[in-house]
């Protein structure tokens, strides 16, 4: 199947694994990917709140961009769960609102754009991947089965609420990318907080409150038995990564509990090499998790990651190829 795809900022810095993964896997279930052309960031979730207009128009203008773009499909994906959510979000209020729709377009035309509201289907990556490719597709790709290795499914907050469009089963306990884990040959362990918020922008903002949210989301998993968090989002893998080390130091705590993307995770049951998806370029080594299923993380990025954040450097940060 055919769609445009809007990458988003963090795909080409500290979420390339999430980039590389896809591209590693994009082949094995038919997926066409067409990036719109000359993209800009979404604003991500603090512009909304800043100015109502400007912040449309800075979304509006992906957005018609692949109006323009779009050929024999209107399908648009994001891997990003704010990219997706703003893309929907402007979307679906250009259409229910006609004053915000013709103020929007006043703004575009600087540039000679034009959108049409609901010209595209907006949709996440997860969704397109369990929903359209589907679960028997992916099952009959798997090479590798992800057998023995217990994973925590990890939506976030913003994908899976406020749902414009029906496509998920439930906002507080959904199911898509358990059955994906599922059709890997993982197994998804039960859990309460899979769609908590795991403190966005807060480690920034409020370091306290963010490392608390992401405490008891690490502790969640944990206790739930899962060997590592799956997640569809770059934040909230920056968050529980990235932070663990930080969070721990806080609550002198030991958690070392890995979180990769939902793609590397297919990527490894396809049988592609750890290091195309990459793996090893998370902060909380997993290893010892993939240890389970006898795969090994790439030597070079093992010491990458050595190299790039000793415990005595204090907040780990994500390095930017």
């Amino acid at each position: 199947m055919k769609a445009l795809f809007y990458p988003g900022c963090a795909m080409q810095r500290n979420a390339r694994a999430y980039l590389d993964s896809l591209l590693a896997i994009r082949a094995d279930i038919d997926l066409e990917l067409e990036e719109v052309a000359d993209w800009n960031c979404c604003g991500a979730t603090e512009y909304m709140s800043v100015h109502r207009v400007p912040a449309h128009a800075l979304i509006g203008r992906n957005l018609a961009l692949a109006q323009r773009q779009a050929a024999d499909t209107k399908l648009l994906t994001a891997g990003c769960s704010a990219c997706y959510l703003n893309l929907a979000k402007t979307d679906t209020q250009m259409r229910e609102d006609r004053k915000l729709e013709v103020t929007v377009n006043e703004a575009l035309a600087a540039g000679d754009l034009h959108y049409d509201a609901g010209s595209l289907q907006v949709r996440h990556l997860l969704d397109v991947v369990c929903h359209d490719i589907g679960y028997a597709a992916v099952k009959e790709k798997v090479v590798k089965p992800l057998y023995g290795l217990k994973v925590a499914a990890y939506y976030g907050c913003q994908v899976v609420r406020p749902d414009y469009d029906d496509r998920w089963d439930s906002h507080e306990h959904p199911t898509a990318m358990d059955r994906l884990l599922a059709a890997l040959g993982a197994e998804p362990v039960d859990w309460a907080l899979k769609t908590q918020c795991c403190g966005g922008h807060m480690t920034v903002i409020g370091p306290d409150v963010a490392y608390g949210l992401i405490r008891r989301l690490v502790h969640g998993a944990a206790e739930a038995g899962a060997d590592l968090v799956a997640t569809l989002c770059p934040m909230c893998q920056l968050n529980l990564d990235a932070y663990q080390v930080e969070m721990n130091r806080h609550f002198h705590a030991d958690y070392h509990l890995p979180v990769l993307y939902f793609t590397q995770l297919m990527g490894l049951a396809f049988g592609h090499k750890p290091a195309d998806l990459g793996i090893g370029k998370e902060f909380v080594d997993a290893a010892p998790a993939l240890a389970k299923i006898q795969v090994e993380a790439p030597p070079e990025a093992k010491a990458k990651r050595k190299r790039r954040h000793r415990p005595e450097d204090g907040l780990p940060m994500p390095r930017m190829e």
